[in-house]
């Protein structure tokens, strides 16, 4: 049966006894995280605005909770569970600039007979005026008109300038209608200036209430949906917060004037040409050749490697590069060196041919003087017996 079904009976029930049935819950202490060092830190910016809250405040919401992460004595109803994680959030909240409002549905005497009450209207956040808001939701009553409160809300928010954040707290327990049309409405009028989260507070029992809220924080680009266990603790409200009200930015980096991805401080080759493939001291490496031991000739499945540089010199005619031969550790250092060479020799000649022209190449053999990893296993001995190019003159 729906609730709105029950509206007349849930009103007489609300006139009779009102909310002093039930006596309130203590819920375990809070103590929430200082998240003042956002609003410090270059890495994060404020993204959000304006918060404002749909609370559901029907009569669903005098069940009791059952669903973990907010342990109280006596038991907690779904109500005093939303009023507990808006105050949680309320403690959370760094010291930022917002406007903040609370609108909550159901019907009878603890929030209209239109189904819907503004509870605040949006203004200038604080947290004792926000604490007054959630001290305003003083009991659950009659059906779930959550579509009429989302189309209140367009109303609402007119007064909002910049991003809005939209909390929706509910067990999405037999709502009269859909609401997502009416959240469609809403972002079709607001579009990226508003994102949209919900906060499950339901039992076991009203798993499909979470999927339906699932379905409205999908909605936008921006927004994600989430449970009540899972941000009652203060590491779990900690990072809803810092979620919907800022961005983590990108790191600042420092110069990459050859822009290879390595930056200029630990660029050992910092004039690498455009589209050439480096290693992490930021040098120009046929990526994948690798010789075998006491070898310099190429095989035939790198030539495509070989192509690919071919076609960065002809990118960039003019160049004058150094094709340097390098080895590992087995064997003299006099053999080595002239392996070096031979190595360098070998590429210079094949990038000679397919480069045409393009670039003047040299060759030099370093020998095992130059290893980029360990030669203590096999795998870093093949990493070294590598050849390099290196820009000269550009």
């Amino acid at each position: 049966m729906k609730k709105s079904l029950l509206l007349t009976a849930s009103i007489a029930a609300a006139i009779l006894s009102g909310c002093a049935t039930h006596q309130p819950a203590g819920f375990q202490s809070f103590q929430a995280k200082d998240l003042s060092s956002l609003t410090k830190s270059k890495e994060y910016q404020q993204k959000t605005n304006n918060f404002f809250i749909i609370n559901d405040s029907s009569g669903s919401m005098t069940e009791s909770y059952i669903n973990g992460g907010l342990p109280a004595n006596p038991a907690a109803i779904k109500l005093e569970v939303e009023k507990e994680l808006l105050s949680r959030m309320n403690k959370t909240i760094p010291s930022i600039t917002l406007n903040s409002g609370l609108r909550s549905f159901g019907f009878g005497k603890c929030t209209s007979v239109k189904g819907t009450l503004l509870n605040q209207a949006s203004e200038s956040y604080s947290k004792s005026a926000f604490n007054a808001a959630i001290d305003s939701l003083v009991c659950g009553s009659g059906g779930s008109p959550m579509d009429k409160t989302i189309d209140a809300v367009q109303k609402d928010l007119e007064v909002n300038s910049g991003i809005t954040a939209l909390i929706i707290l509910s067990d999405g327990f037999e709502l009269d209608r859909s609401p997502a049309p009416s959240a469609q409405a809403l972002k079709g009028r607001y579009g990226d200036n508003l994102c949209i989260y919900t906060i499950w507070t339901g039992n076991p029992k009203d798993v499909e209430g979470r999927a339906t809220l699932l379905e409205l924080s999908n909605l936008g680009a921006c927004g994600f949906s989430t449970a009540a266990a899972d941000i009652a603790s203060p590491e779990g409200m900690a990072k809803f917060v810092e979620k919907v009200f800022f961005k983590k930015l990108f790191p600042i980096f420092e110069g990459d004037a050859d822009l290879d991805g390595v930056l200029d401080s630990k660029d050992q080759c910092p004039e690498t040409p455009l589209g050439a493939t480096v290693n992490i001291q930021g040098c120009w490496i046929i990526k994948g050749i690798n010789f075998d031991t006491a070898k310099h000739n190429i095989k035939s499945r790198y030539h495509h490697l070989l192509d690919n540089a071919a076609t960065v010199l002809k990118r960039n005619p003019g160049l004058t590069i150094e094709v340097q031969g390098h080895t590992d550790n087995v064997g003299s250092d006099k053999y080595n060196l002239s392996l070096s060479d031979r190595r360098a020799n070998s590429v210079k000649g094949y990038l000679n041919k397919r480069a045409n022209g393009n670039a003047s190449l040299t060759s030099h053999g370093y020998g095992e003087a130059q290893p980029v990893t360990t030669n203590e296993t096999a795998h870093g001995r093949a990493q070294n017996r590598r050849v390099q190019l290196k820009v000269i003159k550009k």
